[in-house]
């Protein structure tokens, strides 16, 4: 498989009072044409890792990496010129709430035409167009008029469709989508995830989907990594995760509930998130 990322022993670390503290902590992947799910619970380093891959941690945070490469162009020394051409145009990345993610004084149109202008040269009615387009290509009705709408006249399933089809205006060759239906009901869950994977299968995209959800990333994703404590413990092909040895990834599993068969109690994790102790096994395809 040809790689799209391709990540050594990435770390993002912050001075605090106490001494340096690491968010993610040498971990090691790789990102084909595929979808890539990345699971752990809050704290792990999911996002820090999405972030970091763009280069969008702020100061005084600090990103290191043996490598980190996209079609094996350097991203950790490139520029933040060419930075701002990748991001967007060549790797996008889907925000957990998109109220939060969208400008609240600009329509949708507005947002989705200054995304487009940004990155192609093209007039303003041509980016409208494809703004049109793209709303339609993500199942949102009447488009036209959801152009002239403000983020806060959506619903929750609208908006998070609204920045998908803002981040895949430019067509970018990597997504990366952190919890993008963690905020919607279980219908518009179906629906985005239907999109995302109609999306990536006819453009050949790569997606590294972010989530807490170990059920929905092993029906959806073809690979998945199991992060802890700022590591890469566990990784294995999505068919598989039901043999996974690792205890943390095993602690995970055990603790989902079964509404099938009830238990009083859920299974707790011995260890907490301070513990620094589980081994760093690579994601590398």
């Amino acid at each position: 498989m040809t790689h799209l990322i391709d990540v050594e022993n990435l770390r993002v670390t912050f001075p605090t009072r106490s001494g340096t503290f690491e968010a993610v902590r040498g971990i090691s992947f790789t990102l084909g044409k595929e979808r890539l799910g990345i699971v752990g619970e809050s704290g792990s380093g999911k996002s820090m890792t999405g972030r970091a891959l763009l280069r969008l941690i702020r100061p005084p945070g600090q990103i290191t990496a043996d490598r980190m490469e996209m079609h094996g162009q350097d991203l950790l020394n490139a520029s933040e010129k060419r930075m701002r051409q990748v991001r967007g145009r060549q790797m996008s990345m889907i925000m957990q709430d998109p109220k939060f993610s969208l400008n609240p004084v600009m329509t949708v149109g507005q947002q989705m035409i200054e995304a487009l202008r940004t990155h192609e040269k093209v007039s303003k009615s041509r980016a409208g167009e494809r703004a049109l387009e793209m709303l339609d290509e993500v199942a949102i009705r009447n488009p036209e008029r959801v152009l002239t709408l403000y983020p806060h006249e959506v619903s929750g399933g609208m908006g998070q469709r609204i920045m998908i089809a803002m981040m895949l205006l430019p067509k970018p060759e990597i997504l990366i989508a952190d919890e993008p239906t963690s905020a919607l009901d279980v219908s518009v869950q179906l629906q985005v995830l239907d999109i995302m994977d109609k999306l990536v299968k006819e453009r050949g995209m790569g997606l590294i989907f972010i989530s807490h959800d170990l059920n929905l990333v092993a029906k959806f994703c073809d690979r998945i990594a199991v992060m802890y404590a700022g590591r890469i413990v566990e990784t294995c092909k999505a068919s598989e995760l039901g043999r996974a040895k690792h205890p943390y990834t095993l602690g995970l599993l055990n603790a989902v509930p079964d509404l099938e068969h009830p238990r009083a109690r859920l299974d707790v994790l011995k260890r907490d998130p301070a513990w620094r102790e589980a081994p760093s096994v690579s994601a590398r395809q």
